[in-house]
């Protein structure tokens, strides 16, 4: 049964020339989820940047293993932004790493299922917070 509580909007698609599909692609998806239960506000800019590249890079299984070096190029990162995010996202449980070999600085990382009971109550990324809090120091 329709809901009727919202009016029906008639949708235009701008560019019918340019809609996507999953032709020729990989195995690289997004969960909606991480819109619908509020993970992209506990998520920083670098975080959810990187958290893409792994979506897009990673096999059937959630699994990628491109090196630190090269996940840093790609997305403009040093190898502090990139160590940090990789941290904070393993943190929140959204990746799960097996270095290559013990002691290995590169390895795989898993792109995991959204847990189930969604975010943290907006945790706060500490680095986030060192600079907010220099910046008001800085006042």
């Amino acid at each position: 049964m329709p809901d009727r509580s919202r009016p029906s909007i008639r949708v235009v698609v701008p560019r019918p020339d340019r809609v996507r599909t999953l032709e020729h692609t990989a195995f690289g998806w997004l969960d909606a989820r991480l819109q619908h239960e509020g993970w992209l506000r506990v998520l920083t800019p670098e975080a959810l940047a990187v958290y893409a590249f792994l979506c897009l890079a990673a096999d059937r299984s959630g699994v990628s293993f491109y090196r630190r070096a090269r996940m840093a190029y790609e997305l403009g990162l040093d190898d502090g932004e990139l160590s940090s995010t990789l941290t904070r996202l393993r943190q929140l449980d959204l990746l799960a790493y097996q270095p290559f070999r013990p002691g290995a600085v590169d390895g795989f990382h898993q792109v995991l299922s959204l847990p189930g009971d969604g975010p943290p109550a907006l945790l706060p990324d500490p680095g986030a917070l060192i600079q907010r809090l220099s910046e008001k120091s800085a006042e």
